[in-house]
């Protein structure tokens, strides 16, 4: 295949997420442009409506209008949440300073995912959290008076950071957090400083003073480089040609799979055009290379969790073994994305190896042929779709329209990239 032309990616989900919240915490009026429109963000426009915010249809290319009230209001019905973890997690830090109960649920899959990670620090701060069937969705949350709260998080996790962030600012107290390897994306703390919120780093701890105030604002949203990634990965592994990717989000906390590509020998150049609210976004300018491979920290993870089934599967293309150090929280992703990771390398005829909680990825330079489960985990069916792009290769995914989850019409830019291809 060979690449060619210029090409933008949906807006970023974790701002759309965090812009449509925090929009419905103002009074008043705000617009937010660029604003993705796939599945989970929808699920966050639909529970906010059921709390007394008018949100407009998330549609391309329009404009989001989101007229808030200030507060959220109670909602007789359940709040179903799709599959979106993001949704779920930042939503309970929002209602933990509301005096109703809401009860939250979701698909199959975001009921299976952990939810104790942030309603155990929510309980502490004193809301009160009643479990359907263990540690997962459906639940019930009754918020109301809040404690300030100081504690070490478990695991480094934006979306812990962030309910527990959330939960102070609506409750009005103070917050001092702690992650252990590495730093997570940091846009909730870019936000909150927009407001005039007091957020600070210091000796390792991240303290939050509630002292700023949300207000109605207006926001262009940048494209999302976890979506790039799919494509930056299409790009290095073609036969020729140059693809630029217009308009990505650049946070530094965002972009550690560009250092790691780079690390490998992927050609790519970053052109920084602009700041939107704190963001900063530009182009990628991406060419065919040769990889090799790498080793990726314990310390990088946090900045490319999402990132690494990409970089799997670029792993599988390079010289050498590459190995992902302390990679075990993906197994509570969408899915066991760990083990589908390296159980789906492995039948497509890559060597691929868990050994505790870090991945072994062995280069390989024959064809990808054979199955691919994807267990409805939209970044594994980007990740292996772009694997099948290599000449040769015989990939059968199994559910490749979960990608809509973040990445509307994915196999269509794909094919949009490609010169020259008969895919």
């Amino acid at each position: 295949m060979r690449v060619a032309g210029r090409v933008r990616v949906p807006g970023d989900k974790s701002i759309t997420h965090r812009a449509l919240l925090f929009a419905a915490m103002a009074r008043g009026r705000t617009h937010v442009g660029g604003a993705l429109t796939s599945l989970d963000a929808r699920s966050t426009a639909r529970v906010l409506r059921q709390l007394g915010a008018a949100v407009s249809p998330l549609r391309p290319d329009t404009v989001v209008t989101i007229q808030g009230a200030g507060r959220l209001r109670r909602s007789a019905r359940t709040l179903d949440c799709g599959n979106s973890g993001t949704t779920t997690r930042l939503l309970l830090g929002l209602l933990a300073g509301h005096r109703f109960p809401t009860t939250l649920t979701g698909d199959a899959s975001l009921r299976r995912r952990p939810m104790r990670r942030v309603t155990g620090p929510l309980a502490l701060m004193g809301a009160r959290v009643s479990e359907r069937g263990g540690d997962g969705l459906p639940l019930t949350i009754r918020g109301g008076e809040l404690r300030p709260l100081r504690y070490e998080m478990p695991v480094s996790s934006a979306q812990i950071k962030s309910c527990l962030l959330l939960a102070g600012m609506v409750g009005g107290v103070e917050v001092a957090l702690r992650e252990p390897h590495g730093r997570s994306r940091d846009h909730t703390e870019r936000m909150l400083r927009a407001f005039d919120y007091a957020v600070a780093e210091e000796d390792g701890w991240l303290s939050f003073r509630p002292d700023g105030e949300i207000v109605p604002f207006d926001l262009q949203v940048p494209g999302d480089p976890s979506s790039a990634a799919f494509l930056v990965g299409a790009a290095v592994l073609a036969e020729a040609g140059e693809l630029a990717i217009t308009g990505v989000g650049l946070n530094p906390t965002r972009t550690g799979f560009l250092q790691v590509l780079q690390r490998m020998g992927a050609a790519i150049e970053v052109e920084e055009l602009e700041s939107r609210v704190g963001e900063p976004a530009g182009d990628l300018i991406v060419r065919p290379a040769a990889l090799r491979a790498t080793s990726v920290a314990a310390t990088e993870v946090p900045a490319l969790i999402d990132e690494i089934p990409i970089l799997a599967v670029l792993a599988s293309r390079a010289e050498g073994t590459t190995v992902f150090h302390e990679v075990g929280e993906l197994r509570v992703k969408e899915s066991d994305r760990l083990g589908l990771i390296a159980e789906n390398l492995r039948a497509v005829g890559s060597r691929a190896e868990i050994v505790g909680d870090d991945l072994h990825v062995v280069g390989e330079q024959t064809p990808p042929h054979g199955p691919v489960r994807t267990a409805g985990d939209h970044r594994l069916a980007m990740a292996f779709k772009v694997l099948g792009t290599l000449p040769g290769a015989r990939i059968r995914i199994d559910d490749l329209a979960c990608a809509e989850v973040s990445f509307p019409d994915f196999p269509g830019t794909l094919r949009r990239i490609a010169v020259g291809s008969r895919r």
